[in-house]
């Protein structure tokens, strides 16, 4: 049976996931997420290239790395995952630049268990001042072994699409708009983008629109305003695409979140 469960301390979103079944369509996060395999193993498609994660793994991903997922085999999985905004990480390992992580999977046994505490105190809806303290020790972790200051930046012409599909989030995605501005014919404009990004304009636009959705429901527990919002056609169509990126319906994530 595929469950997901979400909660949220500290300004840090924490999900523990069993899945058997369910598959996660290619989509990719505004924040870092950082989780790890308990029982199976993970699969997916990151970057061109598939990772498998197996028990005790540590996967890692970037802000806007495009990704799918799925239990590797009958046997399911289950797992942890922890979703933190770009900034709050820098701020807690005192970095000024956007840091990436160098390798999407790894085995320290160390990082794990930071991995699960602060993500067992956040589930279980300990203290937020304990579930920040757990945070920073995660954090010190990460620095010591996995963050690179190379950071792969967006060319000119992408960073100025991202920009006019997030100030339009509320409307229907107009390509032909984009593709003047930036003085490319359509067919070139989706190629470009999906050569930086990993996935289409539209993926991205919808990915965002269901992001910014999520941030509405946290602030103010009602799951219809961010249909109107953000120009979806009712709380079906905010469902079906809500659940194919976090793997439950925005109606069940804020319930989990009360």
């Amino acid at each position: 049976m595929d469950k997901f469960i979400y909660k949220k301390s500290a300004g840090i979103t924490a999900l523990s996931a069993s899945m058997t079944d369910f598959t996660y369509k290619k989509h990719s996060h505004q924040e870092y997420a950082i989780g790890v395999t308990l029982r199976g193993i993970q699969r997916y498609n990151l970057g061109g290239s598939l990772q498998l994660s197996y028990q005790n793994g540590v996967m890692l991903f970037n802000p806007e790395q495009a990704h799918d997922g799925m239990a590797h085999d009958e046997t399911g999985l289950d797992y942890v995952m922890l979703y933190i905004e770009p900034q709050l990480l820098l701020e807690a390992a005192k970095k000024k630049d956007m840091v990436c992580f160098s390798t999407p999977v790894v085995y320290d046994e160390r990082l794990e268990q930071r991995i699960l505490s602060l993500s067992h105190a956040i589930l279980s809806e300990k203290e937020e001042a304990l579930c920040s303290e757990l945070f920073l020790s995660l954090t010190d972790s990460l620095t010591q072994t996995n963050l690179s200051t190379d950071y792969k930046k967006d060319n000119a012409l992408i960073r100025k699409a991202k920009d006019m599909l997030h100030a339009n989030l509320v409307h229907v995605l107009k390509l032909d708009d984009i593709c003047k501005e930036l003085h490319l014919s359509k067919f070139q404009f989706i190629r470009l983008f999906k050569a930086h990004t990993g996935i289409s304009p539209y993926q991205y636009f919808l990915n965002c629109k269901i992001e910014r959705a999520k941030q509405l429901i946290e602030q103010n527990g009602d799951v219809y305003s961010a249909v109107t919002e953000y120009g979806f056609v009712d709380l079906t169509h905010l469902n079906k695409h809500f659940k194919s990126v976090y793997g439950t319906t925005a109606f069940e994530y804020m319930s989990h979140l009360n």
